[in-house]
């Protein structure tokens, strides 16, 4: 029931409250990973969307990391935006999570969307290269380089602290 209850959300809610109802739906049906699964797969962007925003609530473990790789694949912007939320901060490696701040900067999502960005950024030397050789390949096709790639740069240059330095916490320096 509560499946059909997210379906109508839009509807019943309006566009500006549904992703808030949709979100508290998976809440109180304490939907698992394989129903959140089911949901992502079966629903439209805006349950999938949802769901993304959802999971850091619902599902502990990286078992839904498989949602986020998806949202990550697509041309959403919506999508790749809410799969960069905690939840994808918390679990996507590190050559993942470069690789999806490459395309927030490729497909204009604001960075400030990127969950735990500072911190996954700070000392990063493999991001501050990819960030470098995509500024160099707009520079040499006559593109501007976006604001943001100058401000995760920044971020990159930063010291590691003392916990991105402990090695059970992500910090981007895995691969």
């Amino acid at each position: 029931m509560w499946e059909l209850r997210l379906a109508e959300a839009g509807r019943r809610c309006g566009p500006e409250h549904a992703d808030a109802a949709r979100v508290l739906i998976l809440h109180a049906a304490r939907a698992d990973a394989d129903a959140l699964t089911r949901v992502y797969f079966q629903g439209t962007a805006d349950e999938r969307r949802a769901v993304l925003h959802a999971l850091p609530h619902l599902v502990r473990g990286p078992e839904a990391l498989p949602l986020v790789e998806d949202a990550l694949r697509t041309n959403d912007t919506r999508l790749v935006a809410a799969a960069l939320g905690p939840y994808g901060a918390r679990h996507l490696d590190a050559h993942a999570w470069r690789h999806a701040v490459l395309k927030c900067l490729f497909t204009g999502v604001a960075v400030d969307l990127v969950a735990d960005l500072a911190r996954r950024a700070r000392g990063d030397a493999e991001l501050a290269r990819m960030l470098g050789d995509h500024a160099a390949e707009r520079t040499a096709a006559g593109r501007t380089v976006p604001e943001d790639l100058h401000r995760v740069l920044a971020l990159t240059e930063a010291a590691p602290t003392q916990e991105a330095a402990d090695p059970d916490v992500p910090h981007g320096k895995e691969s």
